[in-house]
């Protein structure tokens, strides 16, 4: 069973861009989202996923090179929005977001229920390397460069990248040496927000529970529950 999830950890490496030397000296456990669920779960609809606050605004890029906003993005969609960076070397950080996103892409375009309903967009912190064309090359990876469901997006600006990480609660550290050199890699919390189309978080998710299985009852559960205007009789968002 190790040989197995050994040799899954450096497929799962190799795949998602880390370099040979930033291969941890001894094999770590992989996250749940690698693997089979192992637990069943309720049904869609029979739980709640309570608004957590509202998914706030940003100017950002595409891979294309074209200027847009979060907001822009969100408009009339339930989105699956994560943070990034192309070079992260950590299994169970960036590769992990990016391994379950694209297993949750290949799955909305077989449902019909989703496939035009939901969107994922991928947001790198690392805006000196991860530049338009740089996003469009990894999009690559998963056969989304040119797909409307799955966007790569950096920001304008230092600044612009810094209010959107303290809007959603994102911290991070560039690494250095004992020197006090940059060393090229970045400390950082692996979160995945789960936004409706009212642009209200309904679900963040950590590690332990960055799965397919689960990201995708969520949405069917959550698409399945009135919308707030619905709910509070007024057309104001």
């Amino acid at each position: 069973m190790r040989v197995v999830l050994t040799a899954l950890m450096l497929v799962c490496i190799k795949a998602y861009g880390a370099a040979p030397h930033h291969m941890p000296a001894q094999a770590v456990p992989l996250a749940p989202g690698y693997g089979p669920l192992g637990y069943s779960l309720p049904p869609a609809g029979s739980y709640e996923r309570p608004r957590l606050g509202t998914a706030q605004d940003g100017p950002v890029i595409d891979s294309k090179g074209e200027n847009t906003s979060l907001h822009q993005l969100m408009d009339g969609r339930i989105t699956l929005l994560s943070f990034i960076y192309t070079s992260c070397s950590d299994v169970n950080g960036c590769p992990l977001a990016s391994f379950v996103l694209n297993r949750v892409f290949k799955r909305l375009a077989d449902d019909p229920r989703l496939n035009d309903k939901v969107q994922l967009l991928s947001l790198s912190f690392d805006r000196i390397n991860d530049t338009p064309a740089v996003l469009s090359n990894y999009a690559e990876r998963f056969e989304a460069k040119n797909h409307p469901n799955w966007r790569f997006l950096t920001t304008p600006s230092d600044s612009a990248l810094r209010d959107i990480l303290s809007d959603y609660n994102q911290f991070i550290i560039e690494d250095t040496n004992e020197q006090g050199e940059k060393i090229g890699s970045i400390s950082h919390l692996l979160r995945v927000y789960l936004i409706d189309t009212d642009r209200q978080i309904r679900e963040i998710y950590s590690v332990s529970f960055l799965h397919p299985d689960i990201l995708i009852q969520d949405i069917l559960t959550i698409d399945q529950q009135p919308k707030r205007s619905t709910e509070s009789g007024s057309n104001q968002p």
